[in-house]
């Protein structure tokens, strides 16, 4: 299994839509072969047509924003001592995340298609908040289906749906998260797909949603090479590219354009979401050792039980919380080009405290397991190593989260100081039974 240099990684498959031989693929019902099918080729046609690429760059200079900038974070590289940590704030772009590149290219393709109608998932909702934006700027009619827990905890991104025109489509099934929300996302399509365009929110799925994804989100990466080389003179010699890793959709955008440079000048560090420090529960089937199993339509690592049946997950990141991963990271975790860790969910709670109290930086959830793995090894290095973290999201999402975590942690520090306060005063005489009573309070 080896990777191809000079082609890019979307393109890296078999005939049959593998990557590595394994990885990948089109699992679909007969009922979905004709449109996937007609995507593929109708695809293969737009990504060289001119017209179709200077409408594409129009809309990303012009509707989306870029490029999105490149800062060094001075204050939390002095901090930390050792490597310097610059980001790539992607959280810039028209709507606050990298998902805009997907749904804007999703909806020209969908106009080009002729169809009037979009369909897409969402789990943190910026995949569907994004579309919901793209399908009201190109004027098509827009279902999102997002889990119901997702609905309960991402509502300010619902709200924006709800105001771009979209209809959000609720999933009380399984976990009721982006897994299952995926999962009723394609059953409609099935259903619709004469005079509906769907659009799969990350680098997961059959094989063409993969490839789709992928070639919108390595605009990303295009824009970094200009800028290190600008700011750099050069692509230095030693750069840590770390990025969150859910499907996989911002990873690959961040990494495309330096998967052909040697691993010792240019490692690329995904970071998956570990979940609860004391759970079993996680959404990293790349770094907790799990076996290949077959999720919406596609091969890759999947989070299962011995029977190979799905396991729920748990993460405090909604836009990470999902049981499988692109096949493409799949191959680079094979063939070594990647390495993959994963930041539990305080970690990641505490990483956004620490950038966002040090810099003019307010990451989401997401990319702040990306930051908790940055902040963790940065002081093993020198100032001769450069971190580029893609800051791939903004928190403003999660600020209920975020505010309800900080809220619970504050107040059990405050009831555990209080409890130590009066039995080092002695505030009361009390017996050893009632000073073990009082020491248990909860935190």
């Amino acid at each position: 299994m080896k990777l191809k240099k000079g082609i890019p990684l979307i393109d890296q498959h078999d005939q049959q839509g593998f990557w590595g031989g394994k990885f990948g693929g089109s699992f679909i019902p007969e009922t979905l072969k004709k449109p996937v099918e007609d995507l593929t080729n109708e695809f293969k046609k737009l990504r060289k047509d001119k017209k179709f690429l200077r409408k594409r760059d129009f809309y990303f200079k012009n509707y989306i924003g870029t490029p999105t900038s490149f800062v060094k974070l001075d204050n939390l590289t002095n901090q930390l001592g050792g490597a310097q940590i610059w980001a790539k704030v992607v959280s810039e772009a028209n709507g606050g995340a990298h998902k805009i590149y997907n749904a804007t290219v999703h909806a020209l393709i969908c106009k080009a298609m002729g169809k009037k109608y979009i369909v897409g998932d969402t789990g943190a909702g910026y995949a569907g908040k994004m579309l919901s934006m793209a399908a009201k700027k190109f004027g098509l009619k827009c279902k999102i289906f997002m889990g119901a827990k997702d609905i309960k905890r991402q509502k300010p991104n619902c709200d924006a749906m709800r105001k771009n025109g979209a209809e959000i489509v609720p999933v009380y099934s399984g976990s009721q998260t982006l897994v299952d929300a995926v999962s009723e996302c394609m059953r409609y399509w099935v259903s619709n797909c004469d005079n509906t365009h769907m659009c799969v929110g990350s680098t997961v799925g059959p094989n063409i949603f993969v490839k789709i994804c992928g070639w919108s989100t390595a605009q990303i990466s295009r824009e970094l090479k200009v800028q290190l080389k600008s700011e750099f003179k050069k692509i230095p010699n030693k750069i840590k590219l770390i990025n969150c890793d859910g499907g996989g959709s911002s990873a690959y955008g961040f990494w495309s354009e330096f998967i052909d440079y040697d691993k010792k000048q240019i490692e690329l560090i995904g970071v998956e979401a570990g979940g609860p420090k004391n759970s079993k529960l996680h959404a990293a089937p790349l770094s907790r050792k799990t076996k290949i199993g077959i999720l919406h339509g596609a091969a890759s690592y999947v989070c299962q039980n011995k029977e190979g049946q799905i396991n729920e997950t748990e993460s405090i990141s909604a836009g990470l919380d999902y049981p499988g991963v692109s096949p493409m990271h799949c191959f680079l975790k094979d063939t070594k080009r990647a390495r993959y860790t994963y930041a539990t969910d305080e970690e990641a709670l505490n990483a956004h405290q620490m950038v966002t109290k040090y810099e003019n930086l307010n990451p989401s959830l997401e990319p702040s397991h990306a930051f908790a793995e940055a902040i963790k090894i940065a002081p093993n290095f020198n100032e001769n190593t450069i971190f580029c973290v893609n800051s791939c999201g903004d928190s403003y999402k999660d600020k209920d989260i975020i505010k309800s975590r900080l809220k619970k942690t504050a107040k059990d520090v405050i009831n555990t100081d209080t409890v130590k306060t009066k039995l080092n005063m002695g505030e009361a005489k009390m017996t050893s039974s009632e000073k073990k009573k009082k020491s248990e309070t909860p935190c």
